[in-house]
């Protein structure tokens, strides 16, 4: 297959990486990659669904990996994996024969080993520059789930309508599921069983970068896990401290101990990161040398340097990230930097998981969380435009409209985008240019 077939085919089923930011899964195609790879790090603590679904239908996704590989001509296709996913790795070494041209590279079991800059130096010894793309030095990265997507695409013509979700937390029964797109959080909760605290929070994604959202919110094709909390958990505190709090914290208690910059991944792969200088920068308002807050740009967000590595509790993160909000509104771009030397001290400061779990006070909540397949059912959807990097889809259907599973109720928009379709069969009762709601 050429690439420009496959490309075509992939933006008009609507196929994105299926976490992260969801960036367009075609737009990562080129003929400058010499190596692909497989990312089944799923580093997030309580997240299962990558390792569940790999081991489930292991042949689907090796083929449409392998696919990609001689799509692309690259020489080698890795597959990422942690090696306690032992189940895993069984059912992908079953069909390792069919495809020669791969090869498994087990990962240690430590955060954020699924960050992809990262993933590609521990798999291929390459760093990636400061503030560069994979491609640049010859490497795309493809999550599990988008691969099952592009089989499902590209063998069974079928569009993106669904998510696979861990629920997990604060319920009776911590699963996966299948569920359409644009269904409610609190319908997802629902699939869980019963929710066992008084006053739930929502944490939409893992807990070191997920955010919390509300149970109204819909599903989108990034929505990887609803974790249910107590109001008073650390965690929700933490992650909802006011930025001038935060602030003030800063101003009185960090002690430039350098434990953020010591810990921190892109800082020990040779990125101009230095969580310590900012926060130095930032407590004081020093704005003599713009080098710390323009460095924030490098920042991955991965959240280690306030949820694990500061003896403070103080937040350099949520604060770099404010920042970098600020500069970007602002038109200021990362300047071009290559990467120092690796630091050879880094492997010996990776943050083990079991570890982080502990320290995020989820250890309670580490549980199995059973994979059900099957697609559940909804009522009303709420079926966004945006659900991925780049230019929103634009509605094709109108108002009292009937549509089928699978039909095309959003196009493509120019430039980077892709089409949305119908996660149900039914009755289109409402489209803005921000969503379309569908009643079955």
């Amino acid at each position: 297959m050429e690439i420009a077939e496959l490309s075509k085919i992939l933006r008009e089923y609507g196929v994105v990486g299926a976490g992260g930011a969801g960036f367009p899964t075609y737009g990562k195609l080129s003929d400058r990659a010499d190596t692909i790879l497989m990312n089944c790090a799923e580093c997030e603590p309580l997240l299962k669904l990558h390792r569940q679904l790999l081991k489930e239908h292991a042949h689907e996704i090796l083929k449409a990996f392998s696919l990609i590989r001689e799509t692309l001509q690259a020489k080698e296709a890795i597959i990422g994996i942690k090696e306690e996913y032992k189940s895993t790795i069984c059912a992908i070494e079953e069909y390792m024969d069919e495809f020669p041209e791969m090869r498994i590279h087990k990962l240690p079991g430590a955060y954020p080993m699924g960050d992809e800059v990262v993933l590609i130096y521990e798999a291929t010894k390459k760093v990636v520059r400061p503030g560069g793309l994979p491609i640049e030095c010859g490497v795309a990265v493809f999550n599990v789930e988008t691969l099952y997507n592009v089989y499902r695409a590209v063998w069974e013509n079928h569009p993106v309508t669904d998510k696979l979700v861990t629920v997990a937390g604060e319920v009776e029964h911590p699963v996966t599921v299948r569920v359409p797109l644009g269904m409610k959080i609190k319908d997802v909760v629902a699939l869980a069983g019963k929710i066992t605290t008084d006053q739930p929070v929502y944490l939409l994604g893992g807990p070191m970068m997920g955010i919390f959202g509300n149970e109204n919110q819909p599903v989108t094709k990034t929505t990887s896990a609803v974790i249910v909390l107590p109001e008073n958990h650390s965690l929700y505190l933490k992650k909802t401290t006011r930025f001038s709090t935060a602030v003030q914290r800063a101003a009185s208690s960090c002690c430039q101990c350098q434990t953020c910059t010591d810990l921190c991944p892109r800082n020990g792969l040779g990125h101009p990161v230095e969580p310590h200088m900012f926060m130095r920068a930032a407590a004081n308002r020093d704005f003599s040398r713009m080098e710390p807050f323009v460095d924030t740009l490098f920042c991955s967000s991965c959240g280690l340097c306030e949820m694990y590595s500061c003896p403070q509790g103080l937040s350099p993160r949520s604060m770099m990230t404010e920042y970098k909000g600020e500069l970007r509104k602002q038109g200021v771009k990362p300047k071009t930097v290559e990467a120092a030397p690796v630091n050879p001290a880094r492997e010996y400061r990776r943050v083990p998981e079991e570890r982080l779990v502990s320290r995020l006070g989820l250890k309670k909540y580490d549980t199995d969380a059973p994979l059900n397949d099957s697609l559940q059912s909804a009522k009303k959807l709420k079926v966004l435009l945006s659900q991925h990097i780049g230019a929103p889809a634009i509605a094709v259907v109108k108002q009292n409209d009937p549509v089928i599973l699978g039909q095309r109720i959003a196009q493509a928009a120019e430039g980077l985008s892709v089409n949305i379709h119908a996660p149900i069969q039914g009755t289109v009762t409402e489209v803005t240019d921000k969503y379309i709601m569908i009643e079955a």
